[in-house]
């Protein structure tokens, strides 16, 4: 059976120690009275409740899984309990607004509770993720449609799952075909079919509704993502008075047998001259959609983080407990007839790997969930352009470089069980089969590295890095001497002048052959990451140096912090030869040829 320990003292260090947060929360009003006693006493709720309600979900959700009866999803009837738990127990409403009844809290919270539940269980907690359509709602929508619908999808008993991808269009949003029809009453009929759509549907709350956010194009549009609207398209209507209405012209058309996530319903939607209502206005619907889509890119790449973090304490206590061989230098239990694995340096290469970016990427993560209240919170206008250009340049990286990182973390792990690892009882296959998705939806690790360096880098040249690129040089210039961390500052802004010199060199090659930014993409997105891993782990080197007693917890952060920039950070080298390869040899072979 595996285990989960939520990371509380991980967290407690990098919001107070690392990020200096609430000294920033300070001058945010809404959050003024939140404080170090109050985020570590809901921290610790959270966790119980990850550990104790979440995690033993996992391995019968994936035995159990989802079906289909009569139209509509069945989802693993061991999640049902637990869900109303959660939501009774208000962990849904934490950081939305209380306007529609949330708690106000920083999003910043939300954030690392949401790891947690993703390491416990990721198919449950998929259920629970609403973030984004809130937002969308929210930002963009009339203040009738706010009214209607956010109570009751912040207080959780409503699901709000977003519906783009269609058979024929995948990613390209450009070819959608779902029509939207104008009607009398200011309704449309909405006609189509959307898949891939993560809990289109599900029965794990009573008497609940889903609240569907479906892109169409209205009769007559343009064509291309120009011709784009957003809908609200409810399962069941909702009356004046928010009592469920009639049931309204969707269905589940199937679910998806997956590779893993068993436990979460991937839907395809039907929608037969279904009644939606729009959301901002016509042909705007790409505009809205960003900021679901914003939100959603940060949770999935959370994804990859709490994936890789679960596999990794599963994969550590079993190196301490496996026995097997002597350690090189000489027996280190000599009482027992062999040493346990941890002595092995591949082992600890494997773990150390996966420790250096679960750590790194928690650090980038709850950084970046922080942006996010500051551009809704900050009194100070400069601060809060600068955090969107932040965001903008940041998200695609966190939900690519995360999402890959990840996947690799939990493939170490298992290899670190060995043939264990491939038997189902020990959960290590798991880890592996479910968190392979996350580098695929929301936008493929191409797309957000095509999204990274051709519309955030090279469209607003370079702006949007310069303000990062800027910060990091900053610290790293007031830090050059530190005695525990000068040295790696001065190598990152050694790899920090080199992704703004390959920048400039894809910029330049592109404008003689664009496949050369093509060719580039991932390999830039993949350098941008492990730079910007590279910066908080500095951040944390510092501020675990700085504490005024050592600790094995500030001990190990030091430890993993150099095994970082001296195993991890030096795989830049590789990808700035890749980059600089430009696209010759990838494109130069006919079509025909890959089917020889």
């Amino acid at each position: 059976m595996p285990i989960y320990q939520a990371p509380l003292e991980d967290y407690n260090f990098i919001i107070d120690d690392v990020l200096d947060t609430y000294n920033c929360y300070k001058d945010i009003p809404q959050f003024s009275e939140v404080n170090r006693e109050f985020m570590e006493s809901i921290l610790s709720e959270a966790g119980k409740f990850a550990e104790q309600e979440i995690q033993p979900l996992n391995q019968l959700g994936d035995e159990q899984g989802c079906r289909v009866e009569n139209g509509e999803v069945i989802a693993p009837p061991c999640f049902k309990e637990p869900m109303k738990k959660y939501i009774d127990a208000g962990w849904t409403q934490l950081s939305e607004s209380p306007e529609y009844g949330g708690q106000g809290l920083p999003y910043l919270l939300n954030g690392a509770i949401c790891e947690m539940n993703l390491s416990a269980c990721t198919a449950f907690s998929l259920y629970g993720i609403r973030d984004g359509s809130i937002a969308a709602i929210e930002k963009n929508a009339s203040q009738e449609i706010k009214d209607k619908y956010l109570p009751k999808l912040v207080e959780g008993v409503w699901g709000g799952p977003m519906c783009m991808t269609e058979p024929q269009g995948g990613s390209d949003l450009g070819l959608i075909r779902t029509k939207a029809e104008p009607q009398a009453d200011g309704s449309y009929n909405v006609t189509g079919t959307k898949m891939f759509i993560t809990g289109g549907d599900s029965d794990l709350i009573d008497n609940s509704n889903s609240i569907m956010l479906v892109l169409a194009r209205i009769t007559d549009a343009p064509k291309g993502i120009k011709g784009i609207s957003l809908f609200i398209v409810p399962k069941f209507l909702v009356n004046d008075d928010g009592s469920l209405g009639e049931r309204n012209h969707t269905s589940v058309g199937s679910i998806e047998h997956k590779m893993g996530l068993n436990g979460s319903a991937t839907c395809v939607m039907n929608y037969d001259g279904a009644k939606g209502f729009l959301i901002s206005k016509e042909n705007k619907g790409m505009a809205a959609m960003f900021a679901m889509v914003n939100r959603s890119r940060f949770l999935i790449g959370q994804q990859g983080t709490a994936a890789a973090s679960v596999a990794y304490q599963n994969a550590a206590q079993y190196a301490l407990d496996r026995i097997q061989f002597r350690s090189l230098t000489g027996p280190k239990n000599p009482d027992l007839p062999a040493d346990s694995i941890i002595v092995h340096p591949d082992v600890r290469r494997l773990l150390l790997t996966q420790r250096s970016f679960v750590e790194g990427s928690r650090a980038f993560n709850l950084y970046v969930a922080k942006l996010f209240d500051e551009l809704e919170f900050s009194q100070d206008s400069a601060r809060k352009k600068q955090c969107q250009s932040l965001l903008d340049l940041l998200t695609p990286i966190l939900k690519g470089f995360n999402t890959e990182m990840g996947w690799e973390s939990v493939n170490h792990g298992l290899q670190v069980f060995g043939g264990h690892g491939y038997i189902r009882e020990n959960g290590m296959e798991q880890f592996v089969r479910d968190s392979r998705a996350a580098a695929i939806y929301e936008g493929t690790t191409g797309i957000q590295a095509m999204d990274l360096l051709a519309r955030k880098v090279l469209a607003t040249r370079g702006e949007m890095l310069q303000i990062f690129t800027t910060e990091i040089n900053q610290f790293c210039s007031e830090n050059k001497d530190h005695p525990a961390m000068g040295k790696m500052a001065m190598e990152l802004q050694a790899a920090t002048a080199q992704w703004l010199e390959l920048t400039m060199e894809i910029g330049i090659a592109a404008t003689k052959n664009p496949d050369d930014l093509g060719a580039a993409s991932v390999d830039y997105l993949m350098y941008s990451g492990y730079v910007t891993l590279g910066y908080f782990w500095v951040r944390m080197a510092k501020a675990a140096s700085d504490k005024e007693k050592q600790t094995p917890f500030t001990q190990a952060k030091l430890q993993t912090a150099q095994f970082y920039f001296d195993r991890i950070l030096p795989r830049t080298a590789t990808l700035e030869k890749t980059i600089q390869a430009g696209s010759a040899s990838t494109m130069n072979m006919n079509a025909e040829a890959f089917v020889l």
